[in-house]
């Protein structure tokens, strides 16, 4: 009879300390014990989200659609990866590591040259997104292979099924899960590295409006920027969530 207001209560928790951080927030910037420049109030924050509102909207889509981009190619190119590393040891020994160090160089370091190699169109900030999204889609879809079943493996090998065939009927449906998780972080990755990439320039975009917005010390706008794109991403990890129970209909009721 206790679960159900527990679980209630739980659900509850998040948005009730939200509610008391914005409420400290708010009385500190009240009662002066922080400049406004510095750190605007919630109810200026709030403001300028909804008089900024259509301008943010404008650029929200510019973000997405670089981040639609970039992600796409990284799950494609990962995919293909991932099968060619399964099915290549010497390939994966000698493929794993380097993808590895790729993600000791920080994307802010790099943005630079691709705007040196490829001008200050989409090409940079496509790849830039492609770099950030790229690694955990390709250690989720390898790591997915390798959860195979061995006895279901042997079984096919058995009958005499080749690799491919192996991989459409039981490895692709077991990497599914870790595809899905390696996904959701994706998503944010690809929204995270489109604004980065937007600092370097151009007409649209989130970063674009953050970059203005800081330079004018316009504070509660950039705030505001900063809510949006972190809506932004929690949007797209909740539509990765739902296209998972969609596809994998079976994991809620294992889970109950």
């Amino acid at each position: 009879m206790t679960k159900k207001p527990r679980s209630i209560i739980a659900k509850l928790c998040p948005f009730i300390f939200l509610a008391l951080l914005l409420a400290v927030w708010e009385g500190v910037c009240r009662a002066g014990l922080v400049r406004e420049f510095m750190l605007p109030s919630p109810t200026k924050v709030f403001k300028a989200l909804v008089s900024e509102a259509p301008t943010l909207l404008s650029h929200s889509r510019v973000t997405l659609l670089e981040a639609a981009a970039g992600l796409g190619l990284s799950i494609a190119a990962a995919l293909v990866l991932a099968v060619l590393m399964d099915r290549f040891t010497l390939l994966y020994e000698a493929g794993y590591p380097l993808a590895v160090v790729t993600q000791t160089i920080p994307t802010v370091a790099i943005a630079p040259l691709l705007v040196l190699w490829f001008g200050y169109g989409m090409a940079p900030r496509g790849v830039l997104i492609f770099v950030a999204c790229f690694f955990p889609m390709l250690i989720a879809l390898l790591g997915g292979f390798k959860t195979a079943d061995p006895g279901v493996l042997r079984l096919y090998r058995s009958m005499g099924a080749g690799y491919m065939r192996v991989l459409w009927d039981v490895k692709l449906p077991y990497a599914l899960d870790s595809f899905f998780s390696g996904l959701r972080i994706s998503v944010s990755y690809s929204v995270i590295g489109a604004v980065i990439s937007e600092w370097l320039g151009g007409s649209g975009g989130l970063g674009v409006y953050m970059t203005r917005v800081r330079k004018s010390f316009a504070f509660d706008k950039m705030f505001a920027v900063i809510i949006v794109t972190s809506a932004v991403s929690l949007v797209l990890i909740k539509l990765v969530d739902v296209i998972h129970a969609a596809v994998m209909p079976w994991k809620k009721y294992e889970k109950n």
